[in-house]
């Protein structure tokens, strides 16, 4: 066999030619020929001490070829060393342990290597035998099959990870986006709400925690079997790439372990947050917190537009036709179709509501009562103004410079006011969800301040009463 003749050859160049035996200790001389370190020593000390070799004290021939050498030319060769220690190792796992024969065949009903005594031995007799050579080639058809359903697997475990890996930043991005609503909404309440704030941040920790808990769970899972894949698929890789004997070793037994190898979906896990914070829902009652402060406000005729048609009880303004200007009071607005409240307000904390409907466009706020009226003005804080505007434009704005979007999940259908003179903050709350909308920075308002209102067509503001 083709395989015995490279065998035999490996072993002739690793033999000794001084004692015939596999070299122990392997010494190379200048030649290129090796010999065992205590058989070269021993040849060399042998060596009788001739007068005509006086000239040249250590100059020696090399027992195989004849070529001189030197004494101090001898080198260790540590190649050729390890190459004889995988040899004996060689010889000593393939070779029978019954019979001290070479297992040159493979036995299919046992599944073994075997010897040629082997198969003549009762224990095998009738048993289907074939070469080593012969069996090598079908069963390594079958490790690659199982090699690549391993590949595959692994491949499908790292896919698994990177997902797990996305999934971990997605939630804490999630829990880092709430945690700021949260924060948010806590900010715009007083003193007493602190503590309920704590204990719902404290909640979604433990969630955030609980959760990534289970991930890196599934994680580490997926990191054993991926290190368990690659034992599997080194063990069959290093049996494919080696002889036939050591590709048959066990091969059954590889075969069953290999096939055997599975990988679990993760648990599913749903990422979305359980804590959700609803201010407005809390033990304590936005809505009657403001209403505390409620006042009554009505409108006043002497500030309107002449576009603006008011109700008798002065609670409810609609934009019109052109009226006669004849009577304007000198307070009213000519250029924009605005009204304010006649109440003004200078210090301590107000609230009042305005029902603004399903109109498509109003504004609502406060205003200073120094603000401009005869000419065109940009409605801000810096000129007087703290208001809310919907228009068709630009939906929902707060009317700071420049304006910042205001993006409402729900339509408001009353809008409560909030003032606080001694603080300096304008609140703006959609009082159909009781949720807040928002709040202008800390201003120190100028003068008395007024409920403001702009008017659109088809679209009439009313002032409830106070409840």
């Amino acid at each position: 066999m083709a395989s015995a003749t490279t065998s035999k050859k490996v072993r002739e160049e690793a033999t000794c030619s001084i004692c015939l035996n596999l070299m122990t200790e392997p010494m190379s001389i200048s030649c290129g020929h090796s010999y065992c370190q205590a058989c070269i020593l021993r040849f060399l000390g042998n060596l009788p001490n001739l007068p005509f070799m006086r000239p040249m004290p250590e100059m020696f021939s090399c027992p195989q070829c004849r070529a001189p050498f030197h004494r101090s030319s001898l080198r260790p060769n540590k190649q050729l060393g390890s190459l004889i220690e995988a040899i004996k190792e060689l010889d000593q796992e393939m070779s029978c342990e019954e019979h001290g024969e070479q297992l040159h065949l493979f036995c299919e009903d046992e599944g073994q290597l075997i010897c040629w005594r082997c198969e003549r031995a009762p224990r095998h007799k009738g048993h289907a035998t074939v070469l080593a050579e012969d069996a090598c080639h079908g069963y390594k058809e079958e490790l690659q099959k199982v090699l690549t359903k391993l590949r595959q697997l692994e491949e499908e475990c790292t896919n698994q990870k990177v997902l797990l890996t996305k999934q971990m930043t997605e939630w804490n991005e999630k829990i880092n986006v709430t945690r700021q609503k949260i924060q948010s909404d806590f900010k715009t309440l007083q003193r007493f709400l602190r503590e309920e704030e704590k204990s719902y941040l404290w909640r979604l920790e433990r969630e955030k925690e609980q959760t990534l808990q289970r991930l890196r769970d599934s994680e580490a899972r997926l990191g054993q079997k991926s290190s368990e894949l690659s034992s599997h698929i080194l063990e069959l890789e290093e049996r494919c790439q080696g002889s036939a004997q050591r590709l048959l070793q066990d091969v059954k037994g590889a075969l069953r372990r290999s096939e055997a190898v599975g990988l679990e979906t993760p648990e599913a896990l749903s990422l979305e947050i359980c804590t959700v914070c609803d201010v407005s829902k809390l033990y304590f009652d936005l809505k009657k917190l403001l209403r505390s402060y409620q006042v009554s406000v009505t409108l006043d005729p002497d500030t309107a537009h002449h576009e603006l048609i008011l109700s008798d009880d002065q609670r409810q303004v609609t934009r019109g036709y052109p009226q006669d200007t004849q009577g304007t009071s000198p307070g009213s607005f000519t250029v924009s179709p605005c009204i304010l409240g006649r109440e003004g307000f200078t210090s301590g904390r107000y609230y009042f509501e305005v029902d603004v409907g399903e109109g498509s466009g109003w504004d609502v706020g406060v205003c200073a009562e120094s603000v401009q009226r005869h000419t065109g003005t940009v409605q801000r804080p810096e000129a007087g103004f703290w208001a809310i505007r919907l228009c068709t434009k630009d939906g929902y704005v707060a009317l700071s410079w420049p304006r910042t979007p205001l993006h409402l999940k729900e339509q408001p259908l009353v809008v409560g006011v909030f003032l606080d003179c001694e603080v300096g903050i304008v609140s703006f709350y959609n009082m159909t969800t009781g949720s807040h909308i928002f709040t202008f920075p800390k201003a120190l308002f100028p003068d008395t301040l007024r409920p403001y209102f702009q008017v659109y067509p088809y679209s009439p503001l009313f002032l409830p009463p106070p409840e």
